[in-house]
Formats: C-alpha cells, sequence, structure tokens
C-alpha cells in the first residue's frame, strides 16, 4: 500500500507547540515509510476560521522545514463534494432533519462519552431539511478499531453518541462528514495526529464504513499539556511557535514523542534534524497516553 499521510490544522489561530508536535509525528511517520505528507486546512467551520492563520500556519510550517507534498486542500472550497456524500446517505435512508437543540439534547439526561447523547427525538418525525439540522442513523452494536499506539477502541454508537450531526443548522457541514470525505478522495492510508480526537473516531469509522471508503490506519498521539494541567490550545492561549526557535522546539516535540535526540552540535538545522529523527523514527516508543 501506498503511504499517504496528512496534517490538518484548523485556521483559528497560529500554529502553537501542540500543534506542531501533531505535525511533526504525521510528518516523520510519512517520511519514514518513503510517503507522501499532505496538507489540508480544515476551515469547514467559517465561522471560526480565518485566511489569515491559514496563512500563518503554512508560513510557520514552511520555517519549520516541514514541506509538504502536493497542493493544499482547503475543505471551505469542497462543499460540493460533501452535498455529494450526504446525498448518497440520504437516498439510503440514513439521515434525518432534526429541530433539536443542544440545551434540549442536555435536558434529556443521557451523558455519553462525548457530553449529552443525543435520544433520537427526531428520528421518526419526518421534518423538512431546509433550516433544521442533519442527523446520521447510528445502529446498536460495538464499532471498533485498533489504534497503533493507543490499542483496540471500541464504541456503541448508538448508546455512547447518539444519532449525530452531518450539517448544522446554519448550513455548514460538520468536521465527521468533512474529514471522511477528504481522506477518502485524497486516498490518505494513515492518519497521525492528537489523542484529542481519539473519541471521534468511531464516527469516522461508522461513516467510513456507510459510504463504503477505506479506513486509514490510526495512531493517536498524547496532547500537550500546559502547567495547569489544560490541553495546550488556541482557547488556553497557547503561544504561538517562533521560528527563531525551530531547532529548540522540534527537539522538544521529539521529547514528548519519545523518540531519541540527537547530539546538539552535529544537528543544528532543521533539515538535520528532521533527517535524523525521520531514519530513526519509532512510533512503538511513543507513550501510550491521552495527554503528558
Amino acid at each position: 500500500m501506498k503511504y499517504v499521510g496528512r496534517f490538518a490544522p484548523s485556521p483559528t489561530g497560529p500554529l502553537h507547540f501542540g500543534s506542531l508536535v501533531a505535525a511533526v509525528a504525521s510528518y516523520l511517520d510519512a517520511r519514514a515509510r518513503g510517503g507522501t505528507w499532505l496538507v489540508r486546512i480544515e476551515d469547514v467551520d467559517t465561522t471560526r476560521c480565518q485566511a489569515s492563520f491559514a496563512g500563518e500556519i503554512l508560513q510557520a510550517l514552511s520555517a519549520f522545514g516541514l514541506a509538504w507534498d502536493g497542493d493544499v486542500v482547503y475543505q471551505s472550497r469542497r462543499v460540493a463534494q460533501y452535498e455529494a456524500a450526504l446525498a448518497q446517505l440520504a437516498a439510503r435512508d440514513l439521515t434525518y432533519a432534526c429541530t433539536c437543540s443542544r440545551r434540549e439534547i442536555a435536558d434529556s439526561g443521557l451523558s455519553g462519552i462525548d457530553g449529552p447523547v443525543y435520544p433520537g427525538t427526531c428520528r421518526s418525525r419526518r421534518l423538512l431539511l431546509p433550516g433544521n439540522a442533519v442527523r446520521v442513523r447510528t445502529t446498536p452494536g460495538a464499532i471498533c478499531f485498533v489504534d497503533r499506539v493507543q490499542g483496540k477502541c471500541c464504541q456503541h454508537l448508538e448508546r455512547d453518541i447518539g444519532d449525530f450531526v452531518l450539517k448544522r443548522r446554519d448550513g455548514l457541514f460538520a468536521y465527521q462528514l468533512a474529514v471522511v470525505v477528504d481522506d477518502a478522495e485524497q486516498g490518505v492510508s494513515h492518519v497521525v495526529r492528537g489523542a484529542d480526537l481519539l473519541d471521534s473516531t468511531i464516527r469516522q469509522v461508522y461513516l467510513q464504513q456507510l459510504l463504503g471508503v477505506p479506513t486509514p490506519a490510526y495512531l493517536h498521539i498524547p496532547v500537550v499539556m500546559n502547567e495547569a494541567g489544560q490541553k495546550l490550545s488556541k482557547q488556553t492561549l497557547a503561544p504561538a511557535i517562533r521560528p527563531a526557535e525551530a531547532c529548540k522546539l522540534l527537539c522538544a516535540a521529539f521529547h514528548h514523542l519519545g523518540q531519541p535526540l540527537p547530539v546538539a552540535d552535529r544537528y543544528d538545522t532543521t533539515a538535520a534534524l528532521l533527517d535524523f529523527a525521520a531514519r530513526n523514527w519509532d512510533p512503538a516508543a511513543i507513550p501510550r497516553q491521552r495527554c503528558r
């Protein structure tokens, strides 16, 4: 199988160290296997994303020596592909319109692994689509996959999540559908990303099965925590990475991923550091934790 990996940041802010670690892990896994490494800007949620941040992210990747293959793909330009996938599911009566608000769902009192579980209120109501969210029907039984670091992961979607949204009430497509369509079209064979997305992977596997597209091999790395024990993110005011500290931050990323560190005076450029790390890349050494 040809290896195709990808890094898919959301342009809601500049690249911070947590995102850099995810980019480095994805890049090294691809380069160690002689594979292709793509970059996709996941700006499907146009209410939160800014084009200026997308440009800053790409500039940061270049400054850190993380060169991608091919053209950058932007989700905001792929609405037609998501509409086609949604129509494919609707033609098989696998979707339905929903008027329920988040508060109404929370009031149902059902709690799952990712917040309130949707109780299926609108499943049989046959509501019109315009102005409403669109949900996919889930089914009983476990769905499992084996993560290359975190091990076997299983969920009962109907019980643990409920029917989940594919298109929001405001007309924007949900991440779950967009990422499945994009990975399939780009031929992505391996997904390397933060473990904060581990719980959503089963939803993507389920949609892959419904749409008849391949399921990539997944590897979820521990997310980076700040000193307060919070996930390093834009919401917790994680600072942007500085190109002037590229070599230092790359070594810090290698350390977070459990990888060997080179002798400093022999590897003083980003190109040399990344070459060393790719030649010594060992996914088995990545800590089997969700965060650290």
